[in-house]
């Protein structure tokens, strides 16, 4: 008797011990369970009580909007990049230029300049063309060499025809800067002039002077048809700066003019085989 009461209890307390332990193994499945030795901070506590916080799968316009983003960011990327090449003057562009008129030369001749000036808008026989020849330091009319254009085009910014296009209006407002028109004007003559020859042909030397003075100059007209009455065929340096200078100091009913100063040109030279005074014959034309 004695012994079934003893192991009832034992079976008791078995079955108490079974349950705590099942009890527990539940609990700590379910993350409810401190663990021993650790702190038991409130918050902690709280932590791992709470489960996990699970992402928040982005909705189908958020997936657009990002995507989105993404594009317009790599398109300012890509835009910024080509506006930056756009800006920069490129050697190779400028040399591929160079080559659709001069083909397989080293030289642009008659026929590529021909093609050249229609490309960007322009006669042969304007003078916007003659500051551009003077701008790569030209040599030879009618031609440009790829040093010259390269050195040339570089300095101007220029790699292509609408680069040339758009820098038409600043070539010719070097025009309107004396100290720069002058130094155009002075290179015309070696431009123009045969290069075996020291002297400028005159039907050259009327045509270019044409080209630079006669729509400035109101007393151009009557100083090329002076031109015409003379019997010299050429014109040396000294005397094509003095037409210059001629042009730029002398009044138009001619009331300062001195035979001894710029005017010396048509003292000495224009009017000399007709026996009479320039003055007299250039007065007669006006």
């Amino acid at each position: 008797m004695h012994s079934d009461a003893a192991n009832f209890q034992l079976n008791s307390h078995l079955t108490t011990l079974a349950s705590i332990h099942k009890i527990h193994h539940t609990l700590h499945r379910l993350n409810l369970t401190e663990d021993v030795g650790q702190d038991s901070h409130p918050s902690a506590c709280c932590s791992r009580a709470m489960p996990p916080r699970k992402k928040r799968r982005p909705s189908a316009g958020d997936d657009m909007s990002a995507k989105k983003s993404r594009q317009d960011s790599v398109y300012r990327k890509h835009e910024t990049s080509q506006i930056r090449e756009e800006e920069t003057f490129s050697s190779k562009r400028c040399l591929e230029w160079f080559y659709e008129y001069a083909g397989c030369d080293d030289v642009v001749g008659p026929e590529g300049m021909e093609k050249f000036c229609e490309d960007i808008g322009v006669e042969p026989e304007n003078v916007v063309m003659l500051v551009l020849a003077w701008k790569l330091d030209a040599q030879s009319m009618g031609y440009f060499t790829l040093q010259e254009w390269l050195r040339g085009m570089g300095s101007l910014q220029c790699d292509s025809t609408e680069r040339l296009r758009n820098s038409l209006d600043y070539l010719r407002s070097v025009l309107n800067d004396s100290t720069s028109f002058k130094l155009i004007y002075r290179y015309a003559f070696d431009f123009a002039r045969e290069k075996d020859q020291r002297s400028l042909d005159l039907n050259t030397a009327k045509c270019m002077l044409g080209l630079l003075l006669g729509k400035t100059w109101p007393l151009f007209p009557v100083f090329n048809q002076f031109l015409e009455q003379s019997k010299y065929k050429v014109i040396n340096k000294d005397q094509w700066c003095n037409v210059l200078e001629f042009s730029r100091t002398i009044n138009l009913d001619l009331s300062n003019y001195d035979e001894d100063g710029a005017c010396e040109l048509i003292h000495n030279y224009t009017c000399k085989a007709s026996g009479e005074s320039s003055a007299d014959t250039f007065m007669n034309l006006l």
